[in-house]
């Protein structure tokens, strides 16, 4: 049997030795699912809200080792990541509560063609979800689509990261406590090629979150078998600071938005956009409290090292594409680049065609750009082939700013505050994917739409019958135009 090592980013020790699952594991693990999803789905709404409940109390009893294993293994700080641990509770509780209303069967109104009959909609489970996840939030991430999938009737088989095995593992095991009849939650465990596996293993829905080169691979994969596909990928998320915005409070929210997670955030800042009036105000604070901030393994550190070294090489050639081009490094430069850490850097008059501008740098880095209204900082926003997410701080027009911007979500005087709201769907545009987790979309996403009709009695004009009555077409006809065809 092949196995690989997860370690630690830091110190390069191994955290915990994994199998590599091949085609034909990856095949049985989905054949057990199969039959774990007749009996889950069978269970219903609310004894499934029992059994995720269980789950969820579980992980927040413990989520002090969990936030452990998260800084071991991928680096991040522990308090970090038991804010993370908290938001992917929050979204277990919300998908459990909420499934039966949003997914429950419900009655609608028939129109005017068809008042004879009863008509219901409900939502039915797709059966088994394969779910493949990120290594950068490895259990808020991936809860968007395991919880909405689980509390929509699907039994799972979850792919991590091959560099946060271990913290999947941990979410399976708590998983199985709560939930011992049933492997309804698998675990897989490798890198491409256990994720293609899983494409191709008749999985009835995958969830992919990732790169976008990544994500159209696992599209062709899935198209050889029309398996349908929820894509979130990445982005080159924006910030918008308007002339009447309160710029400490901008600029503080760029810092974190910017370089928490070591900026390995799909939904952190990557650029910001200063109107003139507030642009030298900005870039002044913006400095002074970038230069305060360090990452670091030790407890006080403010965020962790890079997961990856590829990740180091893209912050790398980024930075020198920026300072080859005329930007300039107010924070931090060549020298901020130190394996496995990347010290903030904050870059100024960066050309927009540079790749620090249009590609996901996915590290401690910012972009300010200088424009004259917000008129222009949107048109260079929209402009990105990314629409993930966005923010926009300032007073009257922020809002109507928020709007303006070609993204799946935004926020208005703070950043990715979308992300901790469980009713708001999650998602994107463009490279930045298709599809939604969270809130009732996430639910919708993981269930088909099953549409019945029930006739109450007869029509009183039979359309539908070679033995209709010659009149019949004519009188439909005459009741719409009276209906519908006044101006």
């Amino acid at each position: 049997m092949t196995t690989f090592d997860s370690r630690d980013p830091v110190t390069g020790d191994v955290v915990a030795t994994f199998r590599v699952y091949d085609d034909a594991a990856v095949g049985a693990a989905v054949v057990d699912a199969r039959r774990a999803a007749q009996w889950w789905g069978e269970l219903g709404f609310a004894e499934r809200r029992r059994r995720l409940t269980a789950w969820k109390s579980s992980i927040a009893r413990r989520m002090g080792e969990l936030a452990d294993l998260m800084h071991h293994e991928g680096g991040k700080p522990v308090a970090d990541g038991t804010l993370e641990v908290v938001l992917a509770v929050e979204h277990i509780a919300w998908a459990a509560a909420h499934a039966a209303d949003v997914l429950g069967r419900r009655r609608v109104r028939t129109g005017l063609l068809m008042p004879n009959q009863a008509c219901t909609v409900e939502y039915q489970p797709y059966g088994v979800v394969g779910v493949i996840g990120p290594w950068n939030y490895p259990v808020y991430t991936p809860m968007g689509s395991l919880a909405y999938a689980l509390a929509a009737g699907n039994a799972v088989v979850f792919k991590p990261s091959p560099h946060t095995p271990a913290v999947g593992r941990w979410l399976v095991d708590r998983f199985a406590e709560a939930v011992p009849e049933q492997p309804v939650l698998s675990l897989v465990t490798g890198a491409a090629d256990t994720g293609a596996a899983l494409c191709r293993a008749g999985v009835d829905k995958l969830a992919f979150t990732g790169s976008t080169g990544t994500a159209k691979k696992v599209m062709a994969a899935c198209a050889e078998t029309l398996t349908p596909v929820l894509i979130e990928c990445g982005g080159k998320d924006a910030l918008v600071v308007d002339a009447d915005a309160d710029v400490a409070a901008a600029a503080d929210a760029a810092l974190w938005g910017a370089m928490s997670n070591a900026g390995q955030t799909c939904i952190g800042i990557e650029r910001v956009y200063a109107v003139d009036a507030v642009y030298d105000e900005f870039v002044r604070v913006l400095t002074d409290r970038a230069s305060q901030v360090r990452p670091g393994p030790e407890p006080t550190a403010d965020y962790g090292p890079m997961t990856t070294p590829e990740q180091l090489d893209v912050v790398r050639r980024h930075l020198d594409d920026a300072l080859a081009r005329g930007g300039r490094a107010v924070v931090g430069g060549f020298a901020s680049v130190r394996a496995p850490y990347v010290d903030p850097v904050v870059l100024v008059d960066v050309p927009e065609e540079c790749a620090a501008v249009t590609e996901e740098t996915f590290g401690p880095t910012l972009t300010v750009t200088r424009v004259r209204d917000a008129d222009e900082a949107v048109r260079l926003v929209n402009a990105s082939r990314y629409g993930l997410g966005a923010a926009v701080f300032g007073q009257a027009r922020a809002v109507d700013i928020a709007h303006r911007i070609r993204s799946g979500m935004a926020s208005v005087n703070s950043v990715i505050a979308f992300a901790a709201v469980p009713a708001l769907p999650f998602g994107g545009v463009g490279d930045s994917g298709f599809g939604r987790m969270h809130g009732a979309d996430g639910l919708r996403e993981f269930a088909r739409p099953k549409s019945v009709t029930r006739q109450r009695f007869a029509a009183p004009i039979r359309l539908t019958t070679f033995r209709r009555h010659p009149m019949a077409v004519r009188a439909i006809a005459g009741l719409v135009r009276l209906v519908h065809g006044r101006r």
